[in-house]
């Protein structure tokens, strides 16, 4: 069999996404979807120890390096994909629980990644386990403004997202500002910090690049994006700050609910 590495270095995600975390990445070697036994082991171990009865899903996404075309290369990450799908079906795990099986194709690398060309590529060569936990929206997290709310509540912005690598609020996401700011209008007290997101970045990467100004702050610039907005729309900055959190909280949903903002209260 031909060797691969499997790590679970088990990051737990926190704030709104407490409920997903990350469990772990197998690598491959150049041009190869087979795992060995002893990483076969790793998964087998996995599935016994996860506690299923707080289990929502799991999902598991596939990555290859850049080199080959895109054809190629996405029939192979979808064959690393069934390879861990396969190993965690035939050990007892329940099939219905993996509700995303996905291939994603290669990885590009650009100016910016920064590493030697061969670390950038093994580490692209990979699948990703997360998981998603039941009670998904708990207490105290909602998905739009309310009229009130309690310090610590947290919003998930529904319906304002951004394209892939941009900051530039899009016209839509416009509209829903509008609306919250007509209910911070109405609820003066309300204070609260902007948290932005992006996706679609390796793991040794905290943030991505913002097309714009081709720095590595794209998340902070799209809370700061959002921060503008809602000055323009005579709410008080005094009553807000801003920050970028990377990718450290993905939703599980897709990569296009990762390219988001939220609200955290911090007083009401």
């Amino acid at each position: 069999m031909l060797k691969s590495t499997l790590i679970f270095p088990f990051l737990a995600f926190g704030a709104l996404c407490a409920q997903e975390k990350k469990i772990g990445t197998v690598y491959f070697e150049f041009d190869k979807y087979n795992i060995d036994d002893v990483q076969v082991q790793l998964v087998v171990d996995f599935v016994r120890e996860i506690d299923t009865t707080k289990l929502e899903s799991i999902q598991i996404y596939g990555y290859c390096d850049d080199r080959g075309n895109n054809d190629y290369n996405l029939k192979l990450s979808k064959n690393r994909v069934n390879s861990v799908k396969d190993i965690l079906i035939a050990n007892g795990f329940n099939k219905n629980k993996i509700v995303i099986v996905e291939g994603k194709g290669r990885v590009l690398i650009d100016q910016f990644s920064g590493g030697s060309l061969a670390d950038l590529r093994s580490k692209n060569r990979r699948v990703d386990l997360l998981i998603v936990n039941k009670n998904s929206f708990g207490k105290g997290i909602y998905n739009s403004l309310q009229e009130h709310h309690e310090v610590g509540d947290r919003i998930y912005l529904e319906n304002i997202f951004f394209e892939l690598g941009s900051s530039n609020l899009t016209q839509s996401s416009q509209k829903e500002l509008d609306k919250i700011s007509e209910i911070l209008q109405r609820n003066k007290a309300i204070e609260f910090e902007i948290r932005g997101h992006v996706c679609c970045t390796p793991d040794y990467y905290k943030d991505a690049i913002d097309r714009a100004t081709k720095e590595r702050k794209l998340s902070l610039y799209r809370a700061k994006n959002v921060f503008r907005y809602l000055i323009s729309k005579n709410v008080n900055s005094l009553r807000m700050t801003y920050k970028g959190l990377g990718n450290q909280f993905p939703l599980g949903k897709g990569d296009e609910y990762d390219r988001r903002v939220e609200f955290l209260i911090t007083k009401n």
